[in-house]
C-alpha cells in the first residue's frame, strides 16, 4: 500500500500548525506528521507554500454547482452539490433539504442512505424542516410547517440508523420535550431553529438533549434584556453548538463579534454556509419552490434574494468564509480553521474528520496564504 507524503506546506492537524514537517498518509488515512530529515519510502507530494489542512465541513448545504436538493432528492443532486463546494475546500458535507413535502423528506432520506456509503463528500443529512414555526419562516413556506408527530420521531430514529449522521432542524413551538429526548438518545442530531420560542423553552430542549441551533440569529427569537429568546439561550447554554452564517449579510460582524465574545462552551461556534445552488455556478438565479431568487452582487459575496428581499440562503463558500472569519471577526487563521474542520466535526460527531492526527481519513485540502484553495484530496485520493 503505498504512502503519500505531503511537503512544502505548513501543516495544520485542528488544533495547531506544524512548520517544516511533512504529513504522511497510508491506506487514506493519516500515518503521522513527522520530520523532513528520515522520511519512509512513498509517493511524496510537493506543495509550493501554504497551507495543508483537514478539509473543511459543512453542516448546512441546500445547493452548489447548479443544483437545489429540492429540486431532485437523489443520490446525483447529493453528488453535484459535494463537487460544487469542493473547489472551495470543502470535503464533507450534509446536503441540506428545507422545508417540503413529506414525499420529498423521503426521498432525501433514501438518497442520502445511498449517498453517505461512496466516497464522494456526502456525510449526511440535514432535514431542515418542516418541522419549523411560521412566525420565523425566512425563505421557507410556511404551509408546509407543522408540529412533530410520533410517527415522524419513528421515522428521523429509523433513518439515523442507515445514514448515520442525520441533523434535524426544529422549531421549539413544533417539537415537545420528550420528542426531543427520543430523537437524542438513538443519535439524531437536534437543532433548534427557524423559532420564535422563550428562552425557557429552548434551554428546556436543550436540557433533554438538544444539540445545536441554526444559523444564530438568523430566523428566530432575538436578545433582550428582559426576554433573552433563544439566541441568548443559545449563547449561555455552554453544551449547544451554533452555527454561524459569515457572509457579510446574514449577521453583522458585530454581532458575531461578540456571540464569539460571549459564548458560554469552549469552540461551540462553528461556521456553515447555508449555500443555494449558485455557489460553483455563473447561473444568476433559480428556483426556490417555486419562486425565484436572485443574485445580487456587492459587498464582501453577492447575497441572493426573493423578490420581496427576504434573504434565501447564502452565496458563500466556506474557503471565503474563513477568509471572513480573519478579516473582520478579528479570528486568527487557526481559530477560523478550527471554526471550518475540527468544531464542526465534533457537533457532527464525525470522530475521525476535522483534524490531521493519526488515524483520521485523509480529507485534505491545501490553500495559499491568501486563503485560495489549490487543491484538495479524499481518502488521500486528489479531487
Amino acid at each position: 500500500m503505498t504512502r503519500k507524503i505531503f511537503t512544502g506546506a505548513r501543516i495544520f492537524d485542528g488544533e495547531r500548525f506544524h512548520d517544516e514537517r511533512a504529513l504522511i498518509v497510508k491506506g487514506g488515512h493519516v500515518e503521522a506528521i513527522a520530520g523532513t530529515n528520515d522520511l519512509p519510502d512513498g509517493e511524496v507530494v510537493p506543495l509550493a507554500g501554504g497551507v495543508l489542512s483537514a478539509g473543511f465541513i459543512d453542516a448546512q448545504v441546500n445547493g452548489g454547482g447548479g443544483r437545489m436538493l429540492n429540486d431532485e432528492p437523489s443520490p446525483n443532486s447529493m453528488y453535484m452539490i459535494a463537487d460544487g463546494h469542493r473547489p472551495y475546500g470543502t470535503t464533507a458535507l450534509l446536503p441540506t433539504l428545507i422545508t417540503d413535502t413529506a414525499e420529498a423528506t423521503a426521498a432525501a432520506i433514501e438518497a442520502a442512505k445511498i449517498a453517505v456509503k461512496t466516497n464522494r463528500g456526502v456525510a449526511g443529512l440535514h432535514l431542515e424542516g418542516p418541522h419549523l414555526a411560521p412566525a420565523r419562516k425566512g425563505a421557507h413556506l410556511a404551509e408546509l410547517m407543522r408540529p412533530v408527530e410520533d410517527r415522524d420521531v419513528k421515522t428521523f430514529i429509523a433513518a439515523r440508523e442507515e445514514i448515520g449522521t442525520l441533523l434535524v432542524t426544529m422549531a421549539a413551538e413544533q417539537v415537545t420535550v420528550s420528542q426531543v429526548r427520543e430523537l437524542s438518545e438513538a443519535g439524531v442530531i437536534v437543532s433548534i431553529g427557524h423559532s420564535d420560542s422563550t428562552s425557557e423553552a429552548a434551554e428546556a430542549r436543550f436540557d433533554a438533549g438538544a444539540r445545536g441551533v441554526t444559523h444564530l440569529f438568523n430566523a428566530m427569537s432575538q436578545l433582550a434584556h428582559r426576554a433573552p429568546g433563544l439566541v441568548g439561550a443559545a449563547i449561555d447554554h455552554p453544551a449547544v453548538w451554533c452555527g454561524i452564517i459569515a457572509d457579510g449579510h446574514h449577521v453583522d460582524p458585530k454581532a458575531l463579534r461578540t456571540a464569539l465574545r460571549a459564548k458560554r462552551g469552549e469552540g461551540k461556534l462553528f461556521f456553515v454556509t447555508d449555500a443555494m445552488s449558485l455557489v460553483g455556478s455563473e447561473m444568476d438565479t433559480f428556483t426556490l419552490n417555486g419562486r425565484t431568487v436572485r443574485r445580487e452582487r456587492g459587498g464582501f459575496c453577492s447575497k441572493l434574494v426573493l423578490s420581496d428581499g427576504t434573504l434565501a440562503g447564502s452565496d458563500v463558500d466556506m474557503a471565503s468564509t474563513i477568509r471572513y472569519g480573519v478579516t473582520y471577526l478579528e479570528l486568527t487563521l487557526a481559530e477560523a480553521l478550527r471554526m471550518a474542520t475540527l468544531y464542526p466535526a465534533r457537533f457532527l460527531r464525525l470522530a475521525d474528520r476535522g483534524h490531521l492526527s493519526p488515524g483520521a481519513r485523509a480529507d485534505l485540502v491545501h490553500f495559499t496564504d491568501a486563503i485560495e484553495v489549490t487543491a484538495t484530496w479524499l481518502n488521500g485520493e486528489s479531487v
